[in-house]
């Protein structure tokens, strides 16, 4: 067995395989290079099979604004923050608020703010019902942001766990300490889905 096969099968041994019921491309897409394409396709599968509310979406990790057009038809608000200056991990490092701002200007439900996820997290107190964790990953950061938006919203989703390892294990750190159901899509660089299912219980009643 090789290392990629040792480390697939452990990682699915104790997260649950997500498997998508419709895969459905959305209304509105940019057309430019972005390492999340194909992940539009699940999407709304995800809001459907745990019955997510519409309104509110968060995204830590906007860089040009794929995922983020993404969100938009799907949500009421998407509110869309990061640095815009890249990290150790983007190939893109020069300041592009101003460029993205621009490409999603023809997206009114899209929200912008330039600011570190630190900053961030110590003022909102806004619950959501989707939060994106797409950052530096490492396990640090990815940790603590992803720990806030797991106890901020019902589904909080990881881009990346299956091409970082520290990633991975941040998620699954963050399932065991909030006790939420996680799920793995293996795709496109891998899908962590932290689902909150005793908040959504208590939303159905």
């Amino acid at each position: 067995m090789g290392l990629r096969t040792y480390i697939r099968e452990n990682f699915i041994l104790d997260i649950k395989p997500y498997k998508p019921k419709n895969l459905r491309k959305p209304e509105r897409v940019l057309d430019i290079v972005s390492a999340w394409k194909g992940l539009e396709m699940i999407i709304e599968d995800i809001i459907e099979q745990f019955h997510l509310p519409r309104k509110r979406c968060i995204e830590f990790g906007v860089e040009f604004g794929y995922s983020t057009v993404v969100f938009s038809n799907y949500f009421g608000s998407v509110t869309g923050v990061d640095t815009f200056e890249g990290d150790e991990h983007t190939v893109n490092k020069n300041e592009h608020f101003e460029e993205t701002s621009r490409r999603l200007v023809a997206y009114p439900n899209i929200r912008l703010v330039k600011s570190d996820y630190k900053d961030w997290i110590v003022t909102d107190q806004q619950r959501y019902n989707l939060a994106h964790v797409d950052i530096v990953h490492n396990y640090k950061e990815t940790y603590e942001c992803g720990l806030w938006a797991a106890q901020h919203s019902d589904c909080t989703i990881f881009h990346d766990t299956e091409s970082f390892p520290a990633v991975r294990e941040a998620v699954k750190d963050i399932a065991k300490a909030t006790g939420q159901t996680l799920y793995n899509y293996p795709e496109h660089y891998g899908l962590g889905i932290l689902v909150d299912t005793k908040s959504l219980r208590k939303k159905a009643r």
